[in-house]
């Protein structure tokens, strides 16, 4: 019997995260969930692996110590720069019964089997893009499919700051795909590989040639999770299941209150913690 209150955990470095809990949440409707941004310190994607590293894992400790027996980084750098090591070399030591999930993989296994070409296009941070985490991956299942990778540093601040459906961003989305598709016009596939790029889906298909498939992760991750737990009955066993959402900011919560709803499609109330 799962304890009183024992919620899935979701992690972001700050707001992209609620697209993927967004859809999770629409798979997932009876299961808790908590959600955190760690915004007093985004973003991520510029940052040191040690650093990423450091700051996921204690996001990490503070969910286990919140009850929870799943993690879900929703974040593609700390998925990139930490899940590993944390799944590797902490949870053994701090928590051997619990369980840290990313974004990667569960894209990863799924994402070649849209591209007929074999020619598959990614978009996301620089941090994620300098990991090559999705080239790693992605050769694991579909070996034969060839990555190309573009980072798009000014993405992330256009979307957090309600700039992103504006005429001012479309120099940057243009700029990013024609770069892209000039490293391997054969990309038939594109995907989005980080979760706030959702928010850009419209903006980007209009700069597309037609015939290219754009790729969210949200949906991706939301059904891997659902099969994970249907694999791992053990687990899902110890998952409270009360339909209730909570939401943390390590920085100002009525700001975050006031961007959620960018991400999340509703706005949320959310509470400040300190990560340490």
């Amino acid at each position: 019997m799962a304890e009183s209150f024992a919620p899935i955990g979701i992690f972001d470095s700050g707001y992209g995260g609620l697209t993927v809990m967004k859809d999770i949440v629409e798979r997932l409707p009876a299961y808790d969930f908590v959600y955190l941004g760690d915004n007093a310190r985004a973003p991520y994607g510029n940052r040191s692996f040690d650093t990423v590293y450091r700051y996921t894992l204690q996001a990490v400790q503070w969910f286990f110590d919140q009850g929870c027996p799943l993690v879900v980084l929703a974040c593609n750098t700390a998925s990139a720069k930490a899940l590993r090591t944390i799944q590797q070399q902490d949870l053994p030591k701090i928590a051997p019964d619990k369980r840290v999930l990313g974004v990667i993989r569960p894209t990863t296994e799924i994402v070649g089997n849209y591209s007929l070409s074999a020619e598959l296009g990614l978009l996301a941070t620089a941090g994620t893009v300098a990991s090559d985490s999705y080239a790693i991956e992605l050769a694991k299942f579909f070996p034969e499919v060839k990555l190309y990778q573009e980072a798009c540093p000014m993405w992330v601040p256009l979307v957090e700051n309600n700039e992103h459906l504006k005429p001012g961003a479309d120099y940057f989305i243009r700029q990013h795909i024609n770069r892209l598709l000039e490293k391997q016009p054969k990309i038939d596939t594109i995907l989005l590989a980080c979760t706030h790029y959702p928010l850009l889906e419209e903006k980007i298909m209009s700069f597309l040639p037609k015939g290219i498939r754009l790729i969210s992760q949200g949906p991706l991750v939301a059904t891997s999770l659902a099969d994970y737990l249907y694999r791992h009955p053990e687990m899902d066993g110890r998952i409270s299941k009360n339909g209730s959402q909570c939401f943390f900011t390590t920085d100002d919560p009525l700001d975050f209150q006031r961007r959620s709803a960018i991400f999340f499609g509703q706005p949320v109330s959310a509470r400040k913690v300190e990560l340490a």
